[in-house]
């Protein structure tokens, strides 16, 4: 299946900015949607493709860390790549912290900002990748019944059947056939992938 056209979204209030760098990005062949605040980047329907944000720091109402807040709390994972004009190290390192993917002060090195949203897009195709083959192993494990996933959580933490019969109050047997039903339903080919697995699931889910 083809990957969907990447896009890069820039919020600026001021508009000479806005389609600078709108011509500036489109000359290297990516597409660009612009928004004047942070207020309409939110109300706009996004489509399901990589992405990044090129996004100023002090704007009316909603500033760019307010909206950088509100895409982490609102569970959008969007590599942020930040612009200002009154950029100072406090600000940087608050941007930086709360993930940031660049922060760049304006005026802006036309190659510098290609640079960061090329790199922004390649790490938004590796999260997406990573959210789709993390989903696919989710509903495998939501298939697993009550005590199938009891014994799957003993199982990658290292336990030996005889070890999560006593845990668990049941016998060998019972085990090993609930162990056989978690690695078919699973599609595990092994203990090692069962572990690798599950330590994605949560590794996706931390971020």
């Amino acid at each position: 299946m083809k990957e969907p056209e990447p896009v890069v979204f820039v919020i600026d209030d001021d508009r000479m900015i806005r389609d600078g760098l709108q011509s500036l990005i489109r000359s290297v062949g990516l597409r660009v949607e612009t928004f004047a605040s942070a207020q309409e980047f939110l109300v706009a329907k996004r489509p399901d493709a990589p992405a990044c944000l090129v996004l100023d720091v002090r704007m009316p109402e909603l500033s760019g860390l307010d909206l950088q807040l509100k895409l982490r709390d609102g569970g959008i994972p969007i590599p942020i790549i930040f612009i200002t004009g009154h950029g100072d190290i406090p600000m940087s390192v608050r941007a930086m912290k709360e993930g940031a993917h660049e922060f760049l002060t304006k005026p802006v090195r036309g190659q510098d900002l290609l640079d960061a949203v090329q790199k922004a897009l390649a790490s938004d195709r590796t999260l997406r990748q990573e959210r789709k083959e993390a989903n696919e192993i989710r509903g495998r494990f939501e298939s697993l019944t009550p005590r199938e996933k009891e014994v799957l959580e003993l199982v990658v933490a290292g336990l030996l059947n005889k070890q999560i019969a006593a845990q668990l109050g049941m016998s060998e047997l019972t085990v090993k056939t609930h162990r056989a039903h978690v690695m078919e339903k699973t599609q595990a080919e092994s203990l090692a992938h069962l572990v690798r697995m599950s330590e994605k699931l949560k590794s996706v889910s931390r971020k």
